[in-house]
């Protein structure tokens, strides 16, 4: 039996010798951890103190409890799978994404009207409650099982000029980046990438295990007078996904000679 002797309540106790157990690999990650009882005897405290213990690290993200299965040390692996974040053309000037696109469609997309929010009307430079056409794609990585959330938004405004945007708002980013560059757009794009908790339809719709964060990312493409055109969010967990860029320099405007 491994004697308490640390400050804090009991629970707290427990908590942070099986937290130095993980720490120093006694328990591997995605392992089982020992059972109730087994913790119980190894720390000499009662039941409800080894469920306080659990709870506090799977709060911090250490601990994933699986119902059926038990309590097991969560992964400190890397992500399964690698997002490459470019966007790329072919010799006839349609898009293509990095390595196709293999994602699949979890359930048919849902097509809706709404209105811009504080966050969406700033990256649009738009006002806030300003009418959008909206599309929301539910995704899966074949591979990896990997699940992501994809929304599209469109101003009116723009759906007005390039009518076909507002019949048919769901079309995969690349078809919607072609069809802008056929009414006369030459694109750009800028990207936001930010952490946070997901939301508790998010956390369920990505199938999140307990303390996890989601990237969420955040693409406008902008037009040929650098307007913001339409906005993409990507939001997926960050324990599955990292993202790759490839950076070039951009050329630095030339210095006029002084007379």
């Amino acid at each position: 039996m491994t004697e308490i002797q640390r400050p804090g309540a009991l629970y707290q106790q427990v908590a942070a010798a099986i937290r130095e157990a993980i720490l120093t690999g006694e328990f591997a990650p995605d392992s089982l951890l020992p059972s109730e009882a087994q913790l119980m005897a190894r720390y000499g405290v009662s039941r409800p103190t080894v469920r306080n213990a659990i709870a506090a690290l799977r709060a911090e993200g250490l601990i994933d409890v699986r119902h059926g299965k038990g309590s097991f040390v969560r992964s400190s692996g890397q992500p399964v799978l690698t997002l490459e974040r470019r966007i790329s053309r072919t010799g006839e000037g349609k898009f293509v994404m990095p390595s196709g696109d293999v994602w699949q469609e979890a359930e048919e997309p849902s097509t809706y009207r709404t209105h811009t929010a504080k966050d969406t009307g700033r990256l649009l430079q738009l006002h806030e409650e300003e009418a959008l056409f909206g599309c929301d794609r539910r995704l899966t990585d074949p591979g990896t099982g990997t699940r992501a959330m994809h929304r599209t938004l469109i101003p009116f405004e723009i759906a007005e000029a390039v009518p076909l945007l507002g019949k048919e708002p769901c079309r995969p980013p690349a078809a919607i980046y072609w069809v802008l560059t056929q009414a006369g757009h030459k694109l750009s794009w800028t990207e936001t990438v930010r952490a946070r908790m997901p939301l508790p339809d998010e956390r369920a719709t990505l199938q999140l295990p307990d303390a996890t964060p989601i990237l969420h990312m955040a693409r406008v493409t902008h037009g040929t007078d650098d307007r913001p055109l339409i906005l993409e969010e990507l939001r997926i967990g960050a324990d599955r996904a990292e993202l790759a860029y490839r950076i070039t320099a951009d050329k630095q405007p030339a210095r006029r000679a002084r007379a």
